[in-house]
């Protein structure tokens, strides 16, 4: 099939690679992956993958392989689901059935790099219908700690919806359009559970931690509380309850890919009453594992499997 194939004048389901110089290639070497289509049968190992689980952390992206193990009932007690990528260190990646489960680092580089290598992989595989979440944490905007927001449309720090990259020197701009059906039936998803509060809200995506997101505790601080203060209130006057920093290019790459995709983190702290984590470490697993149990469920639901009593 000729890259992006569309019938209709709508995509087929099939992973949309708008790169002609991919047909010349013998070998396409995903190299932070330590794959390569001449060197691993793409198709058999990834062709079955209709769920790709997205999160900055190796360790928690493996934990939720074994969490989504367990809830979709393929668990073999041998089972030790190895990190596909083991032959680099800059990604781990794991599979459970038709779930692949892929670490991306923190912040827009890390994601980008990877998001190029998975969108490639699956298009390579042949892969169809796939549905790509990011689950995470972020810090919230007037929210309880805890809160789960599912994003609406990830902004920038001017709280536009779009992307803005350089290429040949050039600005390039793209949409950061999220599937809102999506966001919807995760949301549904949230209220079936009832275990925690969840929302759909805007997601602002900052290019770094501190300064980038209005902190008073960096190394660099030009501006006062007041201005801080000041800032989150126009950013919640926007939309935004929740700031992170990958979601941006994360929808605008898995928009042009054809990619069903939705952001869904867990709010660690509200900024509007302060910057660092005073929480237990017990408290924060708790908060972190709700993004997992909200994606997981949402895969049972798809793939029509009943919860074990």
């Amino acid at each position: 099939m000729p890259l992006g194939e569309e019938k209709n004048g709508k995509c087929d389901g099939s992973i949309y690679v708008n790169n002609p110089h991919l047909d010349s290639m013998t070998d396409d070497i995903l190299y932070h992956f330590n794959l390569g289509t001449s060197t691993h049968d793409l198709p058999k190992m990834f062709g079955d993958v209709k769920f790709v689980c997205v999160g900055g952390s190796p360790w928690r992206m493996k934990s939720f392989t074994e969490y989504i193990a367990k809830e979709l009932g393929l668990v073999d007690p041998n089972a030790e689901y190895p990190n596909i990528c083991a032959g680099t260190d800059r990604y781990a990646m794991y599979k459970v059935g038709p779930v692949l489960s892929v670490s991306h680092g923190m912040g827009i580089p890390s994601i980008s790099i990877m998001l190029h290598e998975l969108i490639k992989l699956l298009y390579h595989a042949r892969c169809t219908d796939v549905t790509v979440v990011r689950i995470g944490t972020s810090g919230g905007i007037g929210l309880k700690p805890g809160t789960v927001v599912v994003t609406k449309q990830s902004v920038d720090s001017l709280f536009q919806p779009h992307l803005e990259q350089t290429i040949l020197g050039k600005p390039v701009v793209r949409s950061t359009e999220l599937d809102k059906e999506l966001a919807e039936e995760l949301l549904q998803c949230g209220k079936e559970l009832g275990e925690f509060e969840i929302i759909i809200g805007n997601t602002m995506c900052t290019l770094d931690f501190y300064e980038g997101q209005a902190r008073l505790d960096g190394a660099f601080c030009s501006y006062s509380e007041e201005d801080k203060q000041n800032y989150l209130a126009e950013a919640y006057a926007a939309g935004v309850r929740n700031i992170e920093m990958e979601s941006s290019v994360f929808a605008a790459m898995c928009k042009l890919s054809n990619l069903r995709a939705a952001v869904v983190c867990v709010t660690l702290l509200d900024r509007q009453k302060g910057d660092q984590l005073t929480s237990s470490h017990e408290v924060l697993n708790n908060y972190q594992q709700r993004p997992q149990a909200l994606v997981g469920h949402y895969i049972k639901k798809k793939l029509n499997i009943s919860k074990k009593s």
